[in-house]
């Protein structure tokens, strides 16, 4: 009897220090699930601060006439402090050589144009949007000469004279300001007379450089692009019922892979602040 007591005795014990060491041992489980869901916790914080990537850039390109490249070169960064995804990326040139260089599908997102019948022969063949088309500034053409005008020209005629040599103009079917220039001295009666002393230019910044360099004695450029060099003067204003008028119209190129992007920069040209800037060089913005 006390042996069957004494074996029921260790029985117990042993139970209980079974039942003392599972006891122990649970908060440590409990522990280690703890530190395993604070463990992911950290984790999915730690996802969760990585920061965002940046969003895309987009490269927008803008055809506009040589004439424009003070003005928009000054608003450049201006819209892109304002667009900081959007870079702008200008293809100056002459407004007939932009014009076929869209309509053989070059990437453009935006023409601007020195004159309407560019911008309209592209409007014709819906290449750009005529929802997204707009006058946007005036200009005036001019004579000009070296500075100190030492030859004394004071008007077209003038250049009709035997001293004068070379006279500079645009390519009259690519450059508008050739055509201009052609439109008045034919409206004068002496475009076929001074034919032999005629060069023409790519645009209207060469012609500038002509007369700059001395290449030629006088040019016909645009009031905007004379103001800019140190290197000439305006000798005379042509009279604006000699030639067509001088607008600069700007359009959406329906092609155009980033529309919503050209359409916050065709907005922006539009803003007091860019027209603020155009003045500044000259041009005149239609009432």
């Amino acid at each position: 009897m006390i042996k069957q007591t004494k074996v029921a005795m260790i029985s117990f014990f042993i139970l209980t220090l079974f039942l003392l060491s599972a006891c122990t041992a649970s908060p440590d489980a409990s522990s280690n699930s703890s530190s395993g869901n604070t463990s992911t916790s950290t984790s999915s914080s730690s996802e969760s601060a990585e920061p965002a990537e940046p969003a895309e850039l987009t490269e927008l390109t803008v055809s506009a006439a040589a004439s424009l490249t003070d003005a928009l070169e000054e608003l450049r960064p201006l819209f892109e402090a304002e667009y900081p995804n959007i870079e702008l990326s200008f293809n100056f040139g002459g407004s007939g050589s932009l014009q076929q260089q869209i309509e053989q599908g070059a990437p453009a997102d935006l023409f601007l144009s020195a004159a309407e019948k560019n911008m309209q022969a592209l409007l014709d063949k819906n290449l750009i949007n005529a929802d997204s088309t707009k006058t946007l500034l005036t200009n005036e053409l001019v004579l000009i000469a070296s500075s100190g005008n030492e030859q004394k020209i004071t008007s077209e005629e003038d250049l009709t004279s035997e001293g004068i040599k070379v006279v500079a103009i645009g390519i009259p079917e690519s450059v508008p300001a050739g055509s201009y220039a052609k439109e008045a001295l034919a409206t004068l009666g002496i475009y076929e007379q001074l034919e032999p002393k005629i060069v023409q230019a790519k645009d209207v910044r060469q012609v500038l450089q002509y007369v700059e360099t001395g290449n030629a004695d006088a040019g016909f450029v645009y009031k905007t692009d004379a103001i800019t060099s140190s290197d000439v003067e305006i000798v005379h204003t042509v009279d604006p019922e000699n030639y067509t008028a001088i607008t600069y119209p700007a359009g959406i190129v329906s092609a155009s892979k980033h529309p919503e992007e050209a359409e916050s920069f065709y907005t922006f040209l539009q803003s007091s602040e860019a027209q603020s800037i155009f003045k500044k060089y000259g041009f005149s913005v239609p009432e």
